[in-house]
């Protein structure tokens, strides 16, 4: 096996199990306000606003059931997407260098590296579709169960296996891709300015002489949270389709779901849950890409 290839590897794992602990450490960070968020999105007649959703949530479920609902799908979703995304955000930088001017991946410009992750998040959209399904499904049980109520269908408990057995008995394997679509054209858009964002503000604080690797930890968290802010900005109103479109199990299109949300509702509906998403991402991808970038570090340090 060539040295180059070895690299290549070495590369590769570093970058996968890097981002499987910057989607780990995002969830954590802001799994509550995404609870939120999925509620408001779903539901956005039964809450006031971000605070009362939240305090709902808290006095209805309390922490674990309520606020870290659908923690597990969470964890595997994220560190799903965040360790294929970074796999292959290395390997579309690899691949676009060859065709660069630039002297290695570290000089690729921001468009370049925008290009790279808008390629890699096909593959990290496909692999988290089923656990954001799940994930979406149990942040919006008492909702949903609180609606059959009112409609006198009898209620029953629900777990994240019971839930999985029902999509699997129901649709088969083709129903944990419900809202694939919405989930693409919310990914690929959205990380080509999410990489675009975090990779122009590393260049922009990166004082003469210095690289992008050593502008520090509190600079690395500012051009994460610039990142993170960029894309929930940009690709918001996918997003309120694919949770709609997930809880419900509609077979309506993505289209078709946000022109129906802004004729009934109007447009601002589109944005419904927007505030609590903003509020969690600055912190959430802060951390997300401290612990990526840290974590990607030490792994080379010890394996040099």
């Amino acid at each position: 096996m060539s040295e180059q290839r070895r690299s290549n590897i070495k590369d590769g794992i570093i970058d996968f199990v890097a981002g499987s602990l910057g989607g780990a450490a995002l969830v954590y960070v802001g799994q509550p306000l995404d609870t939120v968020k999925v509620k408001m999105q779903t539901f956005p007649s039964m809450y006031k606003n971000m605070f009362n959703c939240f305090v709902e949530t808290l006095r209805h479920d309390g922490i674990y059931r309520g606020l870290y609902a659908g923690t597990v799908p969470a964890l595997a979703a994220n560190i799903t997407e965040n360790s294929v995304l970074f796999f292959c955000y290395g390997l579309c930088q690899k691949g676009i260098l060859t065709f660069s001017s630039a002297e290695n991946v570290t000089k690729l410009s921001s468009l370049e590296n925008a290009t790279a992750g808008f390629l890699a998040s096909f593959f990290s959209s496909v692999a988290i579709c089923p656990p954001e399904l799940l994930k979406c499904k149990l942040q919006a049980m008492y909702e949903v169960q609180k609606k059959q109520a009112l409609e006198g269908v009898k209620v029953k408990s629900v777990t994240l296996w019971s839930l999985s057995a029902q999509i699997f008995r129901q649709e088969g394997v083709v129903g944990f891709f419900h809202g694939l679509v919405p989930t693409l054209v919310r990914e690929m858009p959205g990380y080509f300015f999410f990489f675009g964002a975090y990779e122009g503000v590393r260049s922009l604080l990166t004082r003469p002489g210095e690289s992008k690797d050593d502008i520090g930890l509190f600079k690395t968290m500012v051009a994460g949270a610039a990142g993170g802010f960029t894309f929930w900005t940009l690709i918001f109103p996918a997003d309120v389709a694919k949770s709609r479109i997930q809880v419900t199990s509609s077979n309506a299109g993505m289209i078709r779901v946000i022109f129906d949300i802004w004729r009934r509702e109007g447009f601002r509906h589109l944005y419904t849950g927007l505030t609590p998403t903003l509020v969690r991402t600055i912190p959430a991808t802060a951390v997300l890409f401290v612990a990526y970038e840290y974590s990607k570090k030490f792994m080379h340090r010890v394996v040099s």
